[in-house]
């Protein structure tokens, strides 16, 4: 049983990809955590956190939380965008590989600073990351000594797709060469594999 003392929880910090599966997966996620005692700090990108506090109706929805739960926010090192707009997907994975490690470094020298100062404030036990931050993870929690947890936030049919792959290549049916032949593919693939419209 976890003591009642908050420095006595294990800490967590969370970062996700920028995509917005992989946010809501690792929602899921740190609320299990969070449920089995962790004190959770969510990382999101203040792209990413500007839409989620919008769909909530508001910053009202973060004084809602518990006082070991908080999301905390890092520049994707992205220009700013229309909080409407979807970021089109290569640009945040870009920026993840090569523009957040800093902020994130950044983000997890405040946490420590604030685990020496704040006696309430839990020292961070662990680094939880989405596989696809681990350019920005593994230098972090190297430099601060703290391990980190990758985790792999993808559907049982995205395991599939990849565990097929080989197949398809084995076949000659990727990679495709332009959009006919997309669409060639994709009538192949039905065929091969007695697929109808409705799956």
């Amino acid at each position: 049983m976890l003591s009642n003392d908050p420095t006595a929880k294990p800490h967590a910090v969370c970062f996700p990809s920028p995509a917005q599966s992989h946010i809501t997966a690792t929602l899921k996620l740190v609320k299990l955590l969070h449920w089995k005692g962790f004190h959770i700090t969510f990382v999101n990108t203040e792209f990413n956190h500007r839409r989620m506090v919008r769909a909530k109706g508001g910053p009202s929805f973060l004084d809602s939380l518990p006082l070991d739960f908080q999301f905390v926010t890092i520049s994707d090192g992205l220009p700013p965008s229309d909080v409407n707009a979807t970021q089109d997907l290569e640009a945040p994975c870009e920026s993840a590989r090569n523009l957040m490690r800093a902020p994130f470094a950044d983000l997890i020298g405040r946490l420590n600073e604030r685990a020496g100062l704040d006696p309430n404030f839990p020292a961070i036990s662990c680094i939880v990351s989405d596989c696809l931050m681990t350019f920005s993870t593994i230098p972090v929690g190297k430099k601060f000594g703290v391990p980190v947890i990758n985790y792999w936030p993808i559907s049982a049919a995205v395991v599939m797709c990849f565990l097929q792959y080989p197949e398809l290549l084995e076949k000659g049916f990727t990679p495709p060469k332009g959009i006919k032949n997309y669409y060639f593919l994709h009538a192949k693939l039905i065929r091969e594999l007695g697929l109808r419209a409705r799956n």
